[in-house]
């Protein structure tokens, strides 16, 4: 720019002259240079500024937040909180523990019907999001199964510590009062006064608690404040969209149950392994606790005698492998199976998500429309034929509310499609947590050979030692 700035770090009147001048050659077509100043001698060029009005626009615009993309990774999901559910058989609950202390630091008791209510107005108020369903309370009776019931109990205590997780992970309710509530509430006892005396009232419950929570805030569609101008975030396309992704989560969906088939497979044959190392070793030992002495018909040069009191100590390395069988099929069912079902609990609710779009506020808009045609039938017949005029009246009014009725489903489904495109991200968003399967697939199973290949490495030579010959190899028979 023309002219000097001062020591304060200003242009002096002069510099801003200049460079007011420059502008103005520059809006002539001409390319700006100091040197076409100085062909002018007694004034110099003026811009064409426009309305001092017209400056308004040219104010610089806060960046629009994109309130449709969620700017979430994994491990940000993931380290948010880590709920812990242990079961209590003496009072028949589950305690709720925090692991990971990143937001509440309490620890409180559960029964299942308050997972139950929980669930109910969790729906209820996020019925536009991915809630994760609940496991089954009891086994259900005439099913032939050959799940015992402690299984089941435990199976059931995993679900619910997968359900608790997604949903205390959750970008857009897990800080929501609910789940606070849920999470940290341990009851209070509160009054209130009857005839200026006050009287105890019994300990609040969890689900009461809740269920008064949910009145106070309503669903989300009510607090959302992108709720009424969803239909303005959302791309043109977003039918097509919509559908392209759920057909490829689907295909997701149904190659991760058949992954999950086979992790438990595989960890059910680690636990058989471990059962047979441990009997096939008390095998070896009551062949070794046999005190007979050996018959007449028995070659005298026959070492059995000797072979079957080496037997007895086998047992213990035997009992060592099976322990570490077992062990291999437990770090394969918490480490990888478990890894497997909440990603498909993820899946399964999202599932259950589109379900509800196309089922609910998309169905009841559709029926609504169809509603309202009927009315609008009743009213062109009744301006034909003379009716009374209340019954006009009438008609009319139930046509303004129907209209009204429209409009907010409108706002509704488009709100749910609104939400049905975060859920679909936070889809993708978690799909990176094959990695962290296969990770922990392939050192459960690194562990799991390395640990019982050293037990199989000092039982090999002790083979030698008890039975002689290449340390207990036989060539073949």
């Amino acid at each position: 720019m023309a002219g000097e700035i001062n020591e304060d770090g200003f242009l002096s009147k002069l510099s801003l002259y200049k460079a007011l001048a420059l502008i103005a050659l520059a809006q002539q077509g001409k390319q700006p240079s100091p040197k076409l100043l100085e062909n002018c001698i007694q004034e110099l060029p003026k811009p064409q500024l426009g309305e001092p009005r017209d400056l308004n626009a040219l104010r610089m615009q806060p960046a629009q937040e994109d309130v449709l993309t969620v700017s979430q990774t994994l491990d940000k999901l993931l380290a948010r909180d880590t709920v812990q559910v242990e079961l209590i058989p003496e009072k028949k609950g589950l305690f709720l523990k925090h692991v990971e202390y990143q937001r509440y630091k309490v620890s409180v008791y559960r029964r299942y019907s308050d997972f139950d209510v929980f669930h109910e107005v969790l729906l209820q108020r996020f019925a536009y999001r991915v809630v994760p369903a609940l496991p089954p309370k009891r086994m259900l009776k005439g099913v032939l199964t050959s799940v015992s019931e402690r299984e089941f109990i435990e199976g059931r205590r995993r679900a619910l510590g997968r359900f608790l997780n997604l949903v205390a992970r959750h970008p857009f309710f897990s800080e929501d009062e609910l789940v606070k509530t849920f999470l940290t509430f341990s009851g209070s006892r509160v009054s209130f006064s009857t005839h200026t005396r006050l009287t105890p009232f019994p300990k609040q419950d969890v689900q009461t608690k809740l269920r008064d929570t949910y009145k106070k805030m309503g669903d989300e569609f009510m607090t959302n404040r992108s709720a009424t101008l969803a239909k303005e975030y959302l791309p043109a396309d977003i039918q097509a969209q919509f559908s392209t992704s759920r057909e490829l989560i689907r295909n997701i969906h149904n190659s991760f149950q058949k992954l999950r088939d086979r992790a438990e497979k595989m960890a059910e044959r680690s636990k058989e392994n471990a059962t047979d190392l441990l009997m096939f070793g008390r095998e070896l030992s009551t062949l070794g606790s046999d005190a007979s002495s050996l018959p007449s018909l028995a070659s005298p040069q026959s070492t059995w005698g000797t072979l079957r009191q080496s037997l007895k100590s086998l047992s213990v390395e035997f009992a060592v492998l099976s322990d570490k069988a077992a062990q291999q099929g437990r770090r394969e069912e918490d480490d990888v199976v478990e890894k497997l079902n909440l990603f498909l609990d993820l899946l399964q609710s999202y599932k259950d998500l589109c379900e509800r779009h196309e089922k609910g506020v998309l169905h009841e808009h559709q029926r609504a429309l169809h509603k309202y045609s009927v009315m609008k039938r009743q009213m062109m017949s009744a301006t034909v034929q003379p009716k009374e005029q209340a019954s006009v009246e009438q008609l009319e009014s139930r046509i303004v509310q129907q209209e009204n009725a429209i409009q907010t489903m409108e706002l509704r489904n488009y709100f749910s499609l609104f939400c049905l495109h975060q859920e679909t991200q936070l889809i993708f968003i978690y799909l990176p947590i094959t990695s962290h399967i296969l990770g922990a697939f392939v050192n459960s199973q690194v562990q799991g050979h390395r640990e019982m290949g050293e037990v199989w490495n000092e039982l090999q030579p002790k083979l030698g030692c008890l039975f002689g010959g290449n340390n207990g190899l036989r060539p073949h028979i």
